[in-house]
């Protein structure tokens, strides 16, 4: 799958063919966004790492988890917000939609703290969220305390693996200045622009 690419990327994403053995890794991908993400297609210069983290991402997105696929995106979008992660933002609020988060709740992520359609169990996780995706991490044992009402020990550690992962992709994207995709953009346009989202570095 070609994807367009203008040339000043800072490192511009190979074509996804140009390892075959990352087949199975980017099909995956498409499985669960659509598409094969310039990251990906950037980092398979070294293989290793490519299959690194496409094995923490397949074990954080398992569908044996008890957290919902579609909210750990919107935990993964509060996280990224929080670091300032433009494509990830993006890339986060379009996999929400993909894995059946409805647009309304997409739409109300930016008051999730008060918005009826949010659960207090929610609250919770979008807070630690907020607060674990700041740079310093401004995660509290109240949090913690608060979570504890609400989910699981087992549930805790992928909500925090979710927002961990997100952390070395916020670092990687915004370094890279990696280009977003059709997708992603459009969900940014609609979604997150009217409250400070934009393209920046990535269209270029």
């Amino acid at each position: 799958m070609d994807q367009k690419v203008k040339p000043s990327a800072r490192l511009a994403p190979l074509p996804a063919d140009h390892n075959p053995d990352l087949k199975p890794n980017f099909e995956a991908s498409i499985r669960n966004l659509g598409f094969i993400p310039n990251s990906m297609l950037i980092m398979q210069r070294r293989p290793e790492i490519m299959k690194a983290f496409a094995a923490m991402s397949a074990s954080i997105w398992d569908k044996s988890s008890t957290v919902d696929n579609g909210f750990k995106r919107l935990v993964a979008y509060i996280s990224s917000r929080a670091a300032g992660c433009q494509y990830c933002m993006a890339h986060t609020a379009g996999g929400a939609l993909h894995l059946g988060v409805d647009e309304q709740k997409l739409a109300a992520i930016w008051e999730y703290q008060t918005h009826p359609l949010f659960s207090d169990a929610e609250r919770a996780a979008l807070n630690l969220a907020a607060a674990a995706g700041s740079v310093p991490n401004d995660a509290t044992d109240e949090m913690f305390l608060e979570m504890r009402k609400h989910w699981t020990e087992e549930q805790i550690v992928e909500i925090v693996a979710v927002i961990s992962v997100f952390g070395f992709l916020n670092r990687w994207n915004d370094t890279m200045g990696t280009p977003l995709e059709d997708e992603p953009i459009e969900v940014g346009e609609k979604f997150l622009a009217g409250h400070g989202w934009t393209v920046g570095k990535h269209g270029r």
